[in-house]
């Protein structure tokens, strides 16, 4: 285990201080910096999560479409439903509590359903988070006007998930950049099937004044998994090289999921600034900085290792007595830490890359 830390930490910005880890985050931009021993030392992995992926509903009514109809997403790979269930507020603070008791966690993504209304105890979690000096923030599709106003009053940051019909997530952008929200992205799935609307999206940022504050585009990488494992295909090489190079020729602002930043760096490695696009890429973290927890407050390394290989089922969290000692240094968690760490010797792009999904 790793040797005792010092945290420094006021309403702005929260510091981390060890031997071998440390990290400088700003509340109000996001920035995040981390290093080892020396500041060219990266560590492997942290005393805990520093980022806490928390599904609180699995209970979704979709998103409307181009048909005026609420669609269920053909590729959710969590296949949500209106039938789902939500976590407790209870629960919630059991988790949060347990998880945070070494300080090190320093922001939340809550996992909700398209509106962001499922779990009557959303905003009651994002604020004790605020209280707590966590900084909460949100994945959604579809806003109405008091919901915005009450992200953008609490979240760090918000995504909208682009789907068939653009004008839903444009105005759902525009909704919360109006309020004020600097750090509101668009997240685009990239697969073959999806190609064409990711590059639209590229291009409508270059076009579409309803986007002219968006801060970037993020393309998330194929799982097949969900009612994702039915029509959706890998993107093709070639495609993706057309997105990054017309992102980077536009000067558009993006980036990806840690889960395809191998492909980017292969994209890019023959690019004059690669070196800087190695130095802020950030490929899987799962296990090593980030934590996954579920509905029922079980632990999986990830989000997309629910139900997969040896995480059929997770580890208990809301009743453990000490996450680190019986989660984070739990015998499952340390063979996945290390068969994730076994990956960089695969590429010689120095990179973890997934050791369950082909991406």
């Amino acid at each position: 285990m790793m040797k005792k830390f010092h945290i420094v930490e006021d309403s702005k910005k929260k510091i981390v201080k060890s031997p071998d880890y440390n990290y400088v985050f700003d509340k109000e931009t996001g920035f995040f910096a981390r290093w080892g021993k020396t500041r060219n030392d990266d560590p492997d992995f942290a005393p805990s999560g520093e980022i806490l992926d928390l599904e609180v509903t699995t209970s979704c009514q979709g998103v409307t479409g181009l048909n005026g109809k609420k669609n269920l997403c053909k590729f959710c790979y969590k296949a949500n439903n209106p039938n789902g269930k939500n976590m407790s507020f209870e629960t919630f603070k059991k988790v949060f509590n347990k998880v945070n008791e070494s300080k090190i966690l320093c922001q939340i993504a809550f996992g909700v359903d398209s509106q962001a209304k499922s779990n009557p105890d959303l905003f009651k979690m994002m604020h004790y988070c605020r209280d707590n000096g966590v900084i909460p923030n949100v994945t959604v599709a579809e806003l109405d006007d008091e919901t915005a106003d009450k992200l953008a009053a609490v979240c760090g940051a918000v995504a909208v998930s682009r789907y068939e019909n653009k004008d839903i997530c444009y105005e759902t952008v525009k909704k919360l950049t109006d309020r004020g929200l600097k750090q509101t992205n668009i997240h685009v799935l990239i697969a073959e099937e999806s190609y064409d609307m990711a590059m639209e999206t590229l291009k409508d940022r270059l076009t579409d004044d309803r986007l002219k504050d968006l801060n970037a585009i993020v393309m998330l990488s194929l799982k097949k998994k969900g009612r994702g494992k039915v029509g959706f295909n890998n993107l093709s090489c070639e495609h993706f090289q057309s997105l990054i190079d017309f992102a980077l020729e536009k000067n558009i602002s993006f980036g990806l999921d840690s889960c395809g930043c191998a492909n980017f760096l292969n994209s890019v490695r023959n690019h004059s600034n690669f070196e800087n696009f190695k130095i802020v890429s950030e490929p899987c973290e799962s296990s090593l900085f980030s934590t996954y927890i579920s509905v029922d407050a079980s632990f999986f390394p990830c989000s997309f290792s629910e139900g997969e290989g040896e995480w059929v089922e997770g580890i208990d969290v809301a009743n453990c007595n000490n996450f680190v000692k019986d989660v984070w240094w739990h015998p499952k968690t340390i063979k996945f830490r290390r068969a994730l760490l076994e990956t960089v010797k695969h590429n010689d792009l120095g990179c973890r890359e997934c050791p369950l999904f082909k991406v």
